[in-house]
């Protein structure tokens, strides 16, 4: 094991930039010794050439990173989703938005609880990333947008009420999910779909 890490870290640095300008400035120190520039200490300069083409050489740029795979994507939700969690949990909110919030909270955790379910929906690019939206973005907004308008309204009561706009923005997300998750449904009811007609047309070649 340490012989072939060791062959593959000498096989690296041939290819490096650093091998590769330090050989053409010890091709140069070769010419320089054929021409007879360099006297009798030609191997002193030819090896002198190379390590300063080495040290000259820029270093390797590292490769960018991979695309990340759908059951990467989901850890990164499921990790913003623990922080959510977190946060909604210290927040005071009215009784019916904080029932909706629960819901939401309920349903979220539903779909990305490892598992079948949590495979389905990695399949969905535009469902992960609907659902990554709304973890990240809008139920934080919508917490946050309360707590502010909240705080003006006890200054300068009126208007429509903060707690109706955050029930409705809930209310709102909430059917986003639901949809999401008929979606979901939908699609693995056309996957059971496809099997069952591939097994029948099978089943008539065989």
């Amino acid at each position: 094991m340490a012989t072939s890490r060791s062959a593959a870290g000498a096989l690296r640095y041939l290819e490096s930039k650093k091998n590769l300008v330090g050989c053409a400035c010890g091709v140069a120190g070769l010419g320089l010794a054929v021409t007879g520039a360099a006297g009798t200490y030609w191997p002193v300069v030819v090896a002198g050439l190379y390590g300063a083409g080495a040290l000259i050489a820029p270093p390797e740029r590292p490769a960018p990173p991979g695309p990340r795979g759908p059951s990467q994507q989901l850890d990164d939700i499921r990790e913003r989703f623990g922080r959510l969690r977190e946060y909604v949990a210290e927040v005071d909110l009215p009784d019916p938005a904080e029932g909706r919030l629960a819901e939401l909270m309920e349903l979220y955790g539903a779909l990305l609880e490892p598992g079948w379910v949590a495979d389905v929906l990695a399949a969905d690019p535009e469902s992960v990333h609907a659902l990554s939206r709304a973890i990240e973005l809008d139920v934080p907004e919508c917490v946050d947008t309360y707590n502010r308008t909240r705080w003006w309204t006890r200054l300068t009561p009126g208007g429509e009420s903060p707690e109706r706009h955050l029930e409705r923005q809930l209310s709102l997300l909430h059917e986003e999910a639901e949809r999401l998750t008929a979606d979901l449904r939908e699609a693995e009811a056309r996957r059971q779909q496809t099997h069952t007609t591939y097994l029948e047309e099978r089943g008539q070649h065989s």
